[in-house]
This record gives C-alpha cells, structure tokens and sequence, in this order.
C-alpha cells in the first residue's frame, strides 16, 4: 500500500494536478482470456478495486471501462493487492499479455 501511494504522489507531481484525470499507471497483465464470457485473468502488480478506471491496451486492443467485479477463485471482493491472480469481467475482447493501467 504504501508503494502504491508514493507512486501516486510522484505521478501527481509528475503531470500536475489539472492534468491528473489523463494520468495512468500500469498495475497488471491479462494472462489468460475466456472469450465465451468476457473474463480475463490479470496478475496485479499494484491494487485494484471496485469502482476504479482502467484502460486495456495491446497490439490490437485499446478501450476503457469501469471495474464493476473482481473475483479470486469465483468469490467476489471489492479490493484485490499487487501480486494477486484476479478475475475481471471485461466490455470487449482481450488478449493474453495486453497490459492493464488504472486511470487516475
């Protein structure tokens, strides 16, 4: 957590805070996709939670949503760690290694 948070304090001192909405940060890669029912796994490397903006970017892949579920081994959570495997229920389709950022 407090990795996380001196991240951020350097990010918002980086981009000011006018420019704060546009700034991202990576926190994990797809490593497996269901493409029947739009689930990617992620490994974190920073926490996520309900609620926050990510964007999905790959070769072939850029688009944004909000994160409405995280699942751990089909149990629901509201906030998931760095270095966690978690389920996300994506908009659109994804591939393996396309990299997730949180939109800040």
């Amino acid at each position: 957590m407090e990795k996380a948070n001196l991240l951020l304090s350097y990010i918002q001192y980086q981009v000011g805070t006018s420019n704060l909405e546009e700034a991202i940060i990576e926190i994990g890669q797809i490593t497996h996709f269901f493409s029947k029912i739009n689930v990617a796994v992620v490994q974190l490397t920073l926490p996520l939670s309900v609620g926050d903006k990510i964007l999905i970017k790959g070769p072939l892949t850029e688009f944004d949503q909000i994160v409405d579920s995280i699942q751990i081994d089909r149990t629901e959570i509201k906030r998931a760690e760095g270095g966690q495997n978690v389920g996300l229920k994506l908009l659109q389709l994804a591939r393996e290694k396309d990299v997730v950022y949180k939109k800040l």
